[in-house]
């Protein structure tokens, strides 16, 4: 475009002087776009208004008002029409692209925690335009396709190791609050590597619904697991059991521990603890079933009831005993999926109560996918050519421990 030249009279400037420093450079920023336009108008039309040009392609035929929100506020442009070809103007272009980085924005700041109330406040202080919380929710709906193919993605690789729990959130649903379970599942992959492989929302955990989402996880892909590690739901180990019945279980330690001392008398609870993590630290599965069968003998006669709870629940708690010393740390624990359920929660209390189950699945899935995303390239947990250079002595000490 050639160098404009714009016209402002006197009495424009002099109201200017009456408004507030946001208003006044508002009015002038609304101005000079509008003759920005209209030049481009002039220069696409090849004639100014009224003249008769033989480099004239076109004619005039009115305008059409376009808003625009910006961090000064929103301003009204007279946006020229053309009879035959329409008008173009790369300033669209260019808001088109800012408008795009705020709704950006808007959905980053709802996924990293902030409420569409707060998000709301934010965009009126800095765009002098107020998004109202519905607004923010539809917005937030164009995360629907990403999370979608990162929901369903195929599962390639082969995952050695994973880590499978389930948390409870409030959503509406009916007219009435109801709390649904979000299952997820965690996988180490054959390079070490943490991945988000699946997340669904059911109505609550059952051997049914742990299956469904198990099969879900094999039809897309799903294969080469050793290990299996959760809490010890009495619907979830069975599905376990019957989806991936080539695998083994690992109860976790920390559940396991709490279970124990739960039913400890108060007193006696504090040096079970320790001798329980003397018991789980053992370097050989022969010195932690020793230790085992020392604390059975020690505390049957004032904890009977944590007794049997340790003698039932031990031999599914020292699965990762058949694991190289270096992997066991990691996965004697559902930890790995504990921290990411304190992620979820984080975001829970900002909403509170979802409003409904596809906005569980936008919301949460987005966080997952971002730790997804943050993983791959971040340090692995472990390196793997141990574990597959043992791989047979490994399978065959994890059958013994099955057995046993």
């Amino acid at each position: 475009m050639a160098q404009l030249h714009f016209t402002l009279d006197s009495d424009f400037f002099v109201g200017l002087f009456s408004e507030t420093k946001d208003e006044a450079f508002g009015k002038l920023m609304e101005a000079l776009l509008n003759q920005v336009l209209q030049a481009e108008s002039t220069e696409q039309l090849g004639a100014n208004n009224y003249e008769r040009s033989q480099e004239r392609s076109d004619y005039r035929n009115g305008t059409r008002t376009r808003s625009l929100t910006t961090r000064i506020g929103k301003i009204e442009l007279q946006v020229p029409r053309h009879r035959n070809v329409p008008f173009k103007t790369s300033l669209f272009e260019n808001y088109q692209r800012n408008e795009q980085a705020l709704i950006t924005t808007m959905m980053e700041m709802v996924v990293q925690g902030i409420s569409t109330r707060n998000v709301k406040k934010v965009t009126e202080e800095l765009c002098g335009e107020s998004f109202s919380k519905s607004t923010v929710s539809e917005i937030c709906k164009e995360l629907d396709v990403p999370i979608k193919h990162f929901k369903e993605r195929l599962l390639p690789e082969h995952y050695p190791f994973i880590i499978v729990d389930a948390i409870y959130l409030k959503v509406r649903e009916d007219h009435r609050v109801k709390s649904k379970a979000l299952f997820v599942a965690i996988g180490i992959n054959n390079t070490g590597h943490k991945e988000v492989l699946g997340f669904e929302v059911y109505d609550s955990e059952k051997v049914n619904t742990w299956k469904d989402f198990f099969e879900s996880l094999k039809s897309r892909g799903l294969r080469g697991v050793d290990i299996v590690i959760s809490d010890a739901h009495a619907g979830l180990v069975e599905a376990i059991k019957e989806c991936f019945s080539g695998s083994s279980w690992q109860r976790c330690q920390a559940h396991f521990t709490r279970n124990i001392i739960d039913k400890c008398p108060k007193k006696y609870s504090t040096g079970l603890a320790s001798e329980l993590r003397d018991m789980f630290n053992a370097t050989t599965i022969e010195e932690a079933r020793r230790l085992k069968e020392s604390i059975y003998d020690e505390y049957q006669d004032v904890a009977n009831e944590a007794m049997v709870i340790l003698d039932e629940g031990f031999e599914d708690s020292i699965t990762i005993m058949a694991l190289p010393s270096k992997y066991r740390i990691a996965l004697r624990t559902s930890n790995i999926i504990e921290r990411e359920n304190r992620e979820i929660r984080r975001r829970e209390k900002v909403i509170q109560i979802f409003p409904n189950t596809e906005s569980i699945i936008r919301l949460i899935g987005a966080v997952l996918q971002d730790d997804h995303n943050d993983w791959s390239v971040s340090h692995r947990i472990f390196d793997m050519k141990e574990y597959y250079d043992k791989l047979s002595s490994i399978q065959s000490n994890l059958l013994k421990i099955k057995a046993a």
